[in-house]
């Protein structure tokens, strides 16, 4: 137990899947998972256990931001063991060729939060993915016929950025392909502490377009995205 975790020890499988929203959480044990167990409840930040095609896994949400999923994760590893972690979820598409419903599988995550600044000084750190399952996840895709792209994200501290469109033509023309709000903290603590981490998104806007998709129109993308994370997750 922690203070943001109620769970026993043993409760959480070494693989654990990660959304941002508690009832994304919830939808991903009870679509997907064989016998869902409630495992964590407190602040309402869900987490579940179950299995899938025979294998152990858990699904643990863990709030937006960077100092939320921070939290969770570094709990995660050190309370409860958890080995392989994948954080599903959404990002606004950066980039012209990235689409609605369109899959990002993030590479590395540049950002724009200070979190890391107190522990590497002088050096700007650049976290990445476990290149095992980012290879896998690429695999998977590419034979199911996805629309998937593979490249870098930029995890953002503020959602609402004054000058956002500004900020993102830099980006972008750097090559980074989405914007989301979790993953540079999910690969800096995987890689402190050893663990295999692994960012797969559905794009869910444009912020070159301001297209969007209404919260009902997700669910096809977040399937797909949720299939392709569970696949990489017990066989990667």
């Amino acid at each position: 137990m922690t203070p943001h975790i109620e769970a026993k020890a043993g409760d959480y499988a070494e693989t654990v899947l990660l959304p941002g929203d508690p009832l994304r959480a919830k939808w991903v044990a009870e679509t997907f998972l064989d016998s869902p167990r409630l495992v964590n409840r407190v602040r309402n930040c869900l987490g579940y256990t179950g299995t899938w095609q025979g294998k152990r896994v858990s699904v643990q949400a863990t709030g937006m931001g960077q100092p939320s999923l921070g939290i969770y994760v570094h709990e995660l590893i050190t309370t409860y063991g958890a080995q392989t972690l994948i954080r599903i979820g959404t990002c606004g598409s950066l980039s012209e060729k990235v689409k609605l419903r369109d899959i990002v599988i993030a590479e590395t995550a540049s950002t724009d939060s200070a979190m890391n600044r107190d522990v590497f000084g002088t050096y700007n750190f650049a976290p990445a993915a476990d290149f095992g399952l980012l290879r896998k996840a690429a695999d998977v895709a590419e034979a199911r016929k996805l629309r998937w792209h593979v490249g870098g994200i930029v995890s953002i501290d503020a959602f609402y950025h004054p000058d956002s469109m500004n900020v993102y033509k830099v980006l972008a023309a750097h090559g980074v392909l989405g914007v989301e709000m979790e993953t540079a903290a999910l690969y800096t603590l995987a890689a402190r502490h050893g663990r295999r981490a692994l960012t797969i998104c559905a794009v869910s806007d444009s912020l070159l377009t301001s297209d969007h998709l209404e919260p009902e129109e997700r669910q096809s993308s977040l399937k797909e995205m949720a299939e392709l994370a569970l696949t990489v997750a017990t066989t990667g």
